[in-house]
């Protein structure tokens, strides 16, 4: 999973270096009654979907799905972490004029990985780490070759992707719900474990239409409800 270690890690390396500050997600609007204004508080609301009782066609199906859940909350975090340090990331590259601070900088990641998060990362299955591939896609846009080319090189990014075709594994794998079976799955048992506070919500890097997903899916008899 070197491949995959890398880009957690460059993520991931960004964090050190800040503070977190608290912030208050209370914002104040004013209402103008007869030229005076007085101040309203609002405290906004995370939307809440409602959410479809699902059935299986038979106990396999049933399975199958919660062998899904499973991988994906493990691996959710990680793309979060992705999205949440990319921005930075770019930034932060992008200061670096020199070739050779580049360079020194990968190092600097390349220890980081080893340190910090080979162990972890090296314990994912083959499926674990294809859902981790479509996850960082949903929340960065961006398939995780594209993220390795960008980072470092074309060469480096090819080499990886045949390295994990090895492993029936394809770092251009998008995720596309609307299209692809079990991708509707992972976003159906994402939406859940958001509504459960299982794992924390980050919107996606695109828009996904949760109902949009449903009608087609259970329209089509892969899923049934009550």
């Amino acid at each position: 999973m070197k491949y995959l270690l890398y880009i957690i890690g460059f993520f991931a390396l960004t964090a050190n270096a800040q503070q977190s500050i608290p912030q208050d997600s209370t914002e104040v609007e004013w209402i103008i009654v007869e030229g005076d204004s007085i101040p309203k508080t609002a405290i906004d609301l995370d939307e809440v979907l409602l959410l479809q009782k699902l059935q299986f066609d038979s106990k396999n199906d049933r399975i199958r799905y919660l062998i899904l859940k499973r991988k994906t909350i493990k691996v959710y975090p990680y793309a979060k972490l992705a999205a949440e340090r990319l921005e930075t990331l770019n930034e932060r590259l992008g200061m670096l004029e020199r070739k050779s601070e580049r360079k020194a900088y990968a190092k600097i990641i390349q220890k980081y990985i080893e340190e910090e998060f080979s162990a972890e990362l090296k314990k994912l299955t083959r499926t674990e780490g294809q859902i981790l591939v479509k996850l960082i896609y949903r929340q960065t846009g961006e398939t995780t070759f594209d993220l390795v080319k960008n980072l470092r090189n074309g060469w480096r990014a090819f080499w990886y992707n045949s390295t994990a075709q090895l492993f029936n594994i394809s770092l251009k794998e998008e995720y596309k719900p609307l299209e692809v079976k079990e991708d509707f799955l992972i976003e159906d048992i994402l939406q859940r474990a958001f509504q459960s506070g299982q794992l924390k919500r980050q919107n996606p890097a695109f828009d996904i239409d949760y109902y949009d997903l449903t009608d087609k899916w259970l329209a089509s008899n892969i899923t049934k409800t009550n």
